[in-house]
This record gives C-alpha cells, structure tokens and sequence, in this order.
C-alpha cells in the first residue's frame, strides 16, 4: 500500500498490489466485471449502465451509488477513459474535464500468475469530500489523510476478494 498528496488539491493517489496464483485472464474477467463490484466494496451498493451500455467499453458510462457512515448516500457517473483488455481498465468520476476521481486496474502476467493493481486519485475535480474540507480547512490534511485510508483499506480488500475469487477458480479449473 502506499499514498501521496497531503492536501485535496494536490491530487492525492493511491495503490495496492498483489500476487495472484491465476492466469491473468481469469483475473482480468473479473477486475472488468463492473457488476460484481458492489459484492466487493463496503461503500459501493450497486452500479447501473446508462446510454445503452451493458459492459466496459472506451466511453461507456456507468452510474455508481454508494454509502459511507460521516458521508450519507450519494450516486455518481462514471465513464471508462481506459480500457485495453485484458490490461488495463480505468474510469473517471464525475465531471470529465476535471473527474471527482480516477480509478485503474492493471493485471500484469509475471511468474505463472498474475500481478494485480488497484490505483486511484482523488480530485482534481470537486467531491462530497470538498463539502468537508469547504466546512473545515484548517482540517483539510486530516480529512484527506483519514479519507486515503479509507481508501487503502477498502482497495485491499477489494483486491484480496478479486484474489480470492481467481485463486478458487483456478484450483477448480486445475
């Protein structure tokens, strides 16, 4: 795990990583699968496709609802900005010419399995997470700090479980 950025504006980012004992197929089939994320993630409570799309697709949009304790219920729109099967698959939050957020897998083959990557950046443009900083500025580096890990915690679980689901599929395919 590992973050930078200690205020909002800076763009903080974060990353974790893992080895999975699966080929990088198996792990990319679910790293794209959009809606098996919400089983994964503790805030993320479902995702619906708009505009006719039903799967990842450069440009295809995705509206996410969440939850978090101190944030309440919020719904966001998505669009994938990278999409390069079975590599790389990325999306922005909100506000494209300055997304609330930018999310990337990569899955990488090495050693037999695969190597798998979660990053996210925060901002640069504005979040429920600017409503906090707005109320509180002198706050501003502990609210970013607690809200990046946050993030790492729920990233690593969220890799840990896509792990999970490819290492038992492979033992039941060996």
């Amino acid at each position: 795990m590992e973050w930078t950025g200690a205020r909002y504006a800076d763009g903080p980012t974060a990353q974790v990583r893992t080895w999975v004992d699966a080929a990088p197929r198996r792990v990319w089939e679910l790293v794209s699968d959009v809606d098996l994320m919400p089983s994964l993630s503790a805030e993320l409570q479902s995702i619906e496709w708009v505009d006719g799309a039903t799967c990842p697709a450069l440009g295809a949009r995705f509206v996410g609802r969440s939850t978090h304790e101190a944030l309440g219920e919020w719904s966001t729109t998505s669009c994938v900005v990278e999409f390069e099967p079975p590599r790389v698959f990325a999306w922005e939050v909100q506000g494209f010419d300055a997304p609330s957020a930018r999310w990337r897998f990569t899955v990488e083959s090495a050693d037999g399995g695969t190597w798998l990557q979660e990053w996210m950046r925060m901002g640069p443009g504005r979040s429920g997470l600017s409503l906090a900083i707005d109320r509180m500025p002198e706050k501003e580096q502990k609210i970013v700090f607690v809200r990046m890990r946050e993030f790492e915690r729920n990233m690593t679980a969220t890799v840990e479980a896509i792990k999970e689901l490819a290492e038992g599929a492979a033992r039941v395919d060996a």
